[in-house]
């Protein structure tokens, strides 16, 4: 990233690392690359244990082990007491409806600053992964669009979440709707507005066939015009995925209207301007 103008960066919200399963890279090796950048804070939001799934049926490498969550905060906040960086500890949990008691109970255990909600998963299908592409053959695209949405709109409202994360990203590998999204847009606008959630603007979508940030411009615009945060991370799944499209995601959100980015600490939110 030559020629990063240092004071641009306020935030990258979403850094995953060897925790996870899937991301690869210490803790502090993520801190040194957004120390470099001249990121000021960092938030770490590895992915939390597959509550939904039982023992037999675990996916490999896909999230954290339920033994290794401990370490894991533990190794955040230690850095978190030395690092120059402004460190935040984070959690990314799942959304899988049915499982509600499971997630409240995991999350309780913990003081995290901010917890982010995700969905991959639509009726068992890992739609994001690219071992399971064929399914979008199988399935009606529209409809795929629709119950991602509506499993997203659920997740906000169960009040678990501070973060919605990546709200679009069933965009990833480009197979686009047949139909207008704003009708779902709009809806989800006003369901995130009555949960009181923020919005994330990840980078990630620039990396993968969607090549477009998650949420896109339309949907970002409605973010907006329901008043809702934002936020903004790389999602890093390695130390120099830190900071990845974030200047064009500053961008994207001060073209919008946006004048400030959305912290948390102890589950509270707090505002940078931009």
């Amino acid at each position: 990233m030559r020629g990063v103008d240092k004071t641009l960066i306020p935030v990258d919200n979403h850094l995953h690392t060897k925790f996870c399963g899937h991301a690869a890279g210490e803790i502090s090796e993520y801190l040194e690359k957004a120390a470099g950048l001249g990121i000021r804070a960092v938030g770490f939001s590895d992915h939390l244990p597959l509550y939904f799934l039982p023992p037999d049926k675990m996916i490999p490498n896909y999230a954290m082990d339920e033994r290794d969550l401990p370490v894991y905060v533990n190794m955040v906040k230690k850095h978190a007491a030395v690092s120059p960086v402004d460190v935040k500890l984070g959690i990314e949990a799942d959304f899988v409806p049915g499982h509600e008691k499971k997630l409240e109970k995991l999350l309780a255990q913990y003081q995290f600053d901010f917890v982010i909600g995700s969905v991959h998963f639509i009726d068992g299908w890992g739609f994001d992964d690219p071992a399971e592409l064929e399914g979008y053959g199988k399935r009606d695209i529209d409809g795929i669009y629709e119950r991602y949405f509506d499993l997203v709109q659920q997740a906000a409202l169960t009040g678990f979440f501070d973060v919605m994360s990546h709200p679009d990203l069933v965009k990833k590998f480009n197979f686009p709707p047949t139909r207008p999204l704003r009708p779902l847009y709009e809806e989800t606008a006003r369901v995130f507005k009555r949960a009181g959630v923020c919005v994330e603007v990840n980078t990630a979508g620039l990396r993968y066939p969607a090549k477009e940030i998650y949420p896109g411009p339309e949907l970002l615009e409605v973010f907006y015009k329901y008043g809702l945060p934002v936020t903004m991370g790389s999602d890093a799944h390695r130390p120099d995925d830190v900071g990845c499209g974030l200047l064009e995601a500053m961008r994207l959100i001060k073209n919008t209207g946006y004048r400030e980015i959305a912290t948390y600490k102890n589950r509270k939110i707090n505002f940078i301007e931009i």
